[in-house]
């Protein structure tokens, strides 16, 4: 997150924010590696019948770190949705897999005082299961991210953003990138061709700054044509 609020510079013209994506891509590689040794360490205990029941205190414990990881987790879950931040979002999901194995251990040691100790490994594998799914959303998300991709409802909130824009006749191409937690947007529109270069360049300003204002858009390039075949373009 420090170096994705670095400025711009020659090698990055369009800042650092990337290193965001990039964070949550490795936080991905990390909760999977975790969720395979929760995993394997649930099905080799399971089936080597070899179960400890630990002291009761150790329950509680447990119990409580779960409960801490979950309130920690919803609070950055929240503090991320706020800021739409990628990183922070996938850290929020690494605590939430802290607060499951806790859970987890917590589930197991109670059973093991009931005589059910097995219960401990089972509660091992469903939690590895767990985690290993939200390590797959993570790596997904941040994927489609470094990948150019964007959400098709966010791109036609966008289209409608200038499709209503007071002088765009028709919108020939409209093109998104994610970048971070923004966007890039590139578009072309079609407007009457006898406008004057200051009109149409009224009207590229418009659209960049009813974009920017209603999305979170980093950069915005405008592409302006005339609606019917002229003898000049804008």
């Amino acid at each position: 997150m420090k170096i994705a609020q670095k400025p711009p510079d020659a090698d990055h013209p369009y800042g650092h924010i990337r290193a965001e994506t990039i964070a949550a891509l490795v936080a991905s590689f990390i909760m999977v590696t975790v969720g395979i040794q929760v995993l394997k360490t649930g099905f080799e205990t399971f089936f080597s019948g070899e179960h400890v029941t630990p002291n009761l205190l150790t329950a509680w414990v447990a119990l409580g770190c779960a409960i801490a990881m979950y309130g920690v987790y919803l609070y950055n879950s929240k503090l991320a949705d706020k800021i739409n931040n990628q990183a922070l979002k996938s850290a929020a999901k690494d605590n939430l897999s802290d607060a499951l194995v806790s859970t987890g251990a917590f589930v197991g040691i109670i059973a093991a005082q009931f005589g059910l100790p097995w219960m401990d490994s089972v509660a091992a594998v469903v939690v590895g299961i767990i985690i290993c799914k939200t390590a797959w959303d993570i790596f997904k998300q941040a994927t489609h991210s470094l990948t150019d991709g964007i959400d098709q409802k966010t791109l036609k909130k966008m289209y409608s953003t200038v499709a209503k824009t007071a002088g765009v006749e028709e919108i020939k191409d409209i093109k998104a990138r994610s970048h971070g937690n923004t966007v890039l947007i590139e578009v072309s529109v079609l407007v009457d061709p006898k406008l004057t270069i200051v009109e149409g360049h009224h009207i590229c300003d418009e659209i960049e700054r009813r974009l920017k204002k209603r999305h979170n858009i980093l950069n915005v390039s405008v592409h302006l044509e005339p609606c019917h075949h002229s003898e000049y373009d804008i």
